[in-house]
């Protein structure tokens, strides 16, 4: 089916930034949207951003101008720049693809950041 592998998650300090990959494998393809949700400890995991098939993007409010999700479909890639990092964007961070040939969303292991001093 679809496989997701995240990298690029660990510690850094406040104002710092971080770059994160997703991976994809199986059946995938370019028209199929994708994203990056986080899940803070005790909270709900939530859309950070999303880029469909056509390369529109779209972003939470909390991370509007300070992180750009792009994607390199050729590569089966997905990227989040994540720039004037704050303590608030601690948690998971899971990449996720909603399948078209599937009809279902699929998830990856997630990977950890730490924003800290």
């Amino acid at each position: 089916q679809v496989q997701l592998v995240e990298s690029g998650g660990g510690l850094v300090q406040p104002g710092g930034s971080l770059r994160l990959s997703c991976a994809a494998s199986g059946s995938v393809f370019s028209s199929d949207p994708m994203g990056w949700y986080r899940q803070a400890p005790g909270q709900q995991r939530e859309l950070v951003a999303g880029v469909s098939g056509g390369g529109n993007t779209n972003y939470t409010d909390s991370v509007k101008g300070r992180f750009t999700i792009s994607r390199d479909s050729a590569k089966r890639m997905v990227y989040l720049q994540m720039d004037s990092l704050k303590s608030e964007d601690t948690g998971v961070y899971f990449c996720n693809l909603m399948s078209r040939k599937y009809g279902k969303t699929f998830w990856g292991q997630g990977t950890q950041v730490t924003v800290s001093s």
